[in-house]
């Protein structure tokens, strides 16, 4: 599996190497079928594996696989959509691959790891949108400050809902007081 990431990352590397020309039909299919093979080595070696370790070798084989084909459309035909997919590609990966590691777990602890990887997810879906608003050229500059500032304050609503939801998620392996204070201080703590 970490051949199969150094595979990648070499790929990646070349593309971006050649980032300067553009790149021709021909160099786009022959790197979406070295990508293919890429896939297809990691997938074969996630076969040796068992029960969730098999999942999670099957995550990060796939969330490579997605994220290489995005950086391949994203170097091929540059643009702030297709930067924003790499870091969409990214975030949903990550998402992909923390998901199925807590499946190792159970009851509240496997909730709460869900929870954090929802709100991590969530974190990085939304600075990809601020991202983007800061890349994205506007009329004017206030008009572009104005977008930013939206993108800002919409991301940090976000984050704090999710980061609401997890900490919320902690407190339900208490009761009682404990459980009310808890949710308490996670309300007060986000606002919510």
């Amino acid at each position: 599996m970490k051949n199969t990431r150094n595979l990648i990352a070499l790929v990646a590397a070349g593309l971006l190497a050649t980032s300067g020309m553009a790149m021709t039909r021909e160099e786009h299919s022959a790197a979406k079928d070295r990508i293919s093979a890429d896939y297809k080595a990691a997938k074969a070696q996630c076969d040796t594996l068992k029960a969730n370790a098999k999942d999670i070798c099957m995550a990060e084989a796939k969330g490579n696989e997605k994220i290489a084909k995005a950086e391949l459309e994203a170097q091929y035909k540059p643009s702030d959509k297709a930067t924003y997919k790499v870091h969409e590609a990214r975030a949903d990966a990550a998402y992909d691959v923390a998901k199925e590691k807590c499946d190792d777990q159970q009851g509240n602890a496997k909730d709460v790891c869900v929870k954090d990887a929802k709100a991590a997810h969530v974190a990085a879906k939304e600075n990809a949108k601020v991202a983007r608003a800061q890349a994205k050229g506007a009329d004017s500059a206030a008009a572009k400050q104005a977008d930013v500032a939206d993108a800002k304050k919409d991301a940090a609503e976000a984050k704090r809902e999710a980061d609401y939801k997890a900490a919320k998620e902690r407190c339900d392996a208490m009761s009682g007081d404990a459980k009310d204070a808890c949710v308490a201080d996670a309300k007060r703590m986000y606002g919510q």
